[in-house]
């Protein structure tokens, strides 16, 4: 992926407002809704998806991880509590990255499985398009820690998604989702935060 901020068109020392500001201007100029029955519909969707990712980026970077943090999903705010084991918090990086291999294998060598670790397991399968697999490792994840909502999210994408879907298939990772979600809502005029 080329630098976030150039795909934004802003400098690295920009505010969040002015990054903010940025994506949504180019969101509402992309997005595919502007684009149904025109020839540069997939082009439009493409950079659609390569501002999502520059902006998801930035906010994570800015963001710092670990601790606390408030995400958004299915419109409506959510909590979810990262790990403060340095492993998961690399491997959610991994994920994001889409280095699953590497991601894998650092989760192997973890000795003790807990709800975090099934939820990371499910989610490298799920960017597999192994939804079964991923559903079955988010239940796991579910029973281990039932009041976790980032587990319980996950698994209901596995049930909305509808099946297999081939590796590479290019769409929205459990782990943006809420980026995504942020920014239909804000696109649908429902407010923005």
């Amino acid at each position: 992926m080329k630098d976030p901020y150039s795909t934004l068109g802003v400098s690295p020392d920009a505010s969040d407002d002015e990054i903010k500001k940025a994506y949504r201007n180019l969101a509402r100029k992309y997005h595919p809704d502007n684009y149904q029955n025109n020839p540069l519909a997939d082009l439009a969707e493409e950079k659609m998806k390569e501002i999502n990712e520059a902006y998801d980026t930035i906010t994570k970077q800015r963001a710092g991880g670990g601790g606390y943090q408030q995400t958004f999903s299915g419109g409506y705010p959510s909590q979810s509590r990262t790990s403060s084991n340095p492993t998961y918090a690399r491997v959610r990086n991994l994920i994001n990255a889409g280095d699953l291999g590497t991601a894998e294998r650092l989760l192997d060598e973890v000795y003790q499985r807990n709800g975090e670790w099934y939820f990371l397991t499910g989610s490298i399968a799920y960017q597999k398009g192994w939804l079964d697999e991923a559903a079955q490792n988010y239940v796991k994840a579910i029973n281990m820690d039932p009041n976790n909502m980032e587990y319980r999210q996950a698994y209901a994408m596995t049930q909305q998604s509808g099946g297999y879907r081939p590796m590479g298939y290019n769409s929205m990772s459990t782990m943006d989702c809420c980026t995504t979600m942020l920014c239909l809502n804000c696109l649908c005029g429902r407010g923005c935060y």
